[in-house]
Formats: structure tokens, sequence, C-alpha cells
């Protein structure tokens, strides 16, 4: 299996990157926490990685941090979560905020984001409570900062990423309606998210 890759960054479309290691260009859907982290393109980046195997393809999922991939890990053994919905719930939470609203039992938290409905976070808060403190001992609270890159048509990244996360266009452009125009993909993203977590 693929645990680790080190490589240019070649393409930031998210949730998706593309990294070259030796000419081979690999597709790699990373959540928001760490998308906000990555260096410009053409730089060099190390994503601790999962590699899940269907019968429809092979995929890599990202993570700047080992917190990060442990915690997508053990959203993936809770019943009903595929990887899109886990990579949406570490989209929409920090690896600090989801085990606080585990600790306390939260289910607001996880409903405002999209895919979770009650039952779902319910589900997820039962059984995780004693997965996720185990699994993170030194669970850190530091968070990654923001890159912005401002692009010629970051408006439209910002958009897909939000509709790629599970928002309609209707939620999506409501949370880009008071972005500045010339801010950058990844901390309008940020700002979206921040605004949509709080409707």
């Amino acid at each position: 299996m693929i645990g680790r890759i080190t490589g240019t960054l070649l393409e930031k479309n998210p949730p998706q990157i593309l990294v070259d290691v030796h000419g081979v260009g690999y597709e790699i859907d990373v959540p928001m926490s760490t998308f906000y982290g990555l260096p410009a393109t053409g730089a060099q980046v190390s994503l601790h990685t999962h590699h899940v195997v269907r019968e429809d393809g092979h995929f890599l999922f990202g993570f700047a941090t080992d917190e990060e991939r442990t915690t997508f890990r053990q959203l993936l053994k809770v019943s009903g979560i595929g990887a899109r919905m886990a990579l949406a719930v570490l989209s929409g939470l920090s690896v600090n905020d989801l085990a606080q609203a585990v600790a306390l039992q939260e289910s607001g938290r996880l409903v405002k984001i999209p895919g979770i409905g009650k039952k779902t976070a319910e589900r997820l808060l039962l059984e995780l409570r004693d997965k996720l403190g185990k699994a993170l001992p030194n669970l850190a609270g530091t968070k990654l900062a923001a890159a912005p890159s401002a692009l010629p048509d970051a408006r439209s990244d910002i958009l897909n990423a939000l509709l790629a996360l599970g928002y309609n266009e209707r939620e999506a452009l409501g949370a880009m309606k008071n972005l500045d125009e010339d801010i950058g993909v990844s901390e309008g993203i940020r700002l979206a998210l921040r605004h949509l977590s709080k409707s």
C-alpha cells in the first residue's frame, strides 16, 4: 500500500491535487484542512496517504498530518461512512474540533456537514467515543495556516470545491457573497466554510 508521497505539486483543484513523483502524476483527494496548508504549485509537498482499492478503481487520499490520516481511518470504520463522507467530515471540522465534538457528544456540529443527518451524526459520536481518544493520545491543537494563492479563476475554484463537498449551488454562492474579489482559493474556501458552519 502507498503510505506516503513526496513530490512536486503540479495542480490544485480542490479537493483534488496532482503530485509528480519522478515523472508519475498521482491524483490525490485531500480534506480542506490539508488543502489550506499546501504550498504553491511547483513546490515540494509531502503527504501521509491512505490507499483505497475498489472494483471501480484505486483512490489516494492525502493528509498533512498523521493525526488527520488516523482520524480518517477511524471514520471509515464507522458503519455507513465511506471515504468521501470521511473526507467531508475532516473538511468541515478539524481533528481537534471533531475530537471535542465526540468528547462532548455534540451532534449539532456534525449535522452542519453536507451528507450527515441526525442519525448518522449520532452513530458517528457513538462509535467514535472510545476509538478517537485511543487513536489520538497526543492530539495537538495546532491548525494549519491558510496559504492564499490569488488566481484569476479563484472564485470558480472556490465554488467547485464547495460543490464537491456536497453543498448545493445556492448555499455555495450565498457563502461566497461577501468574499473579496481578489481573495485566494484557500482563504476563500476557509471563509465560505466558516460562514456555512454558522448558518
